[in-house]
């Protein structure tokens, strides 16, 4: 911005604009065989241009993106194991989620996934490599909301803030927040709920494929 004032000064002083007094404009490049590698000439207009998603469990996307890194990474990885990567972004996004502050050990990661043992360690040991040389909390970013405690109050990244004042509301809905806070560690122990019973359908499913092991070994015997 001080080239925009020194711009305004020279101008009310001299009383015309100066040729040194010049406000910097970033030059635009452009790459054209790079923006045709990425979009080829090929598009033909489809049919439907709105699609309707069925509200499922099923269509339900993961919230981590690849990054170049990832893609490479992941082509890599298919040369050895039968990989996608919508499988490895939804690996990557439980092991984020199933994590706190500290990540998850190998074997919680195991319970955590369903993959072969082999792919669960190669992914498990590029996420703790990856997570170790990130700066932020966690790979998946988010908006960062103002802390209760009000030491967010001067940072100037936080995107939504309380108001200082309370809203007139109207009187026949009662907003209370702990009411909200209440049904998120509904959902939060909901949410546990349905891992402990994954685990627990793992757990019973590997005691019956003992049990079968054992009792062929003995037919076998």
């Amino acid at each position: 911005e001080h080239h925009l004032q020194r711009a305004i000064s020279a101008q009310q002083v001299y009383g015309e604009k100066r040729d040194n007094m010049v406000i910097p404009v970033p030059e635009a490049e452009s790459n054209i065989a790079y923006y045709e590698s990425i979009y080829p000439g090929e598009f033909k207009m489809p049919k439907q241009l709105i699609h309707i998603q069925p509200f499922s469990l099923d269509a339900e996307q993961p919230d981590y993106d690849l990054d170049s890194e990832d893609e490479i990474f992941v082509n890599k990885l298919k040369k050895r194991m039968d990989i996608s990567p919508l499988q490895f972004e939804e690996m990557i996004d439980r092991l984020e989620k199933g994590s706190g502050q500290q990540p998850v050990s190998l074997q919680e990661a195991k319970l955590l996934l369903k993959e072969d043992d082999e792919l669960i360690k190669e992914v498990y040991e590029y996420w703790i490599k990856k997570r170790k040389n990130c700066r932020g909390p966690s790979l998946i970013p988010a908006v960062k909301q103002e802390k209760r405690d009000g030491s967010s109050t001067n940072d100037p990244y936080v995107a939504f803030r309380r108001r200082t004042e309370k809203m007139q509301t109207r009187k026949n809905r009662k907003n209370d927040e702990a009411s909200y806070e209440k049904m998120l560690k509904l959902r939060r122990d909901l949410s546990r709920a349905v891992t402990i019973l994954e685990m627990i359908k793992r757990r019973e499913k590997s005691k019956r494929e003992l049990l079968h092991l054992t009792l062929e070994i003995m037919e076998k015997r």
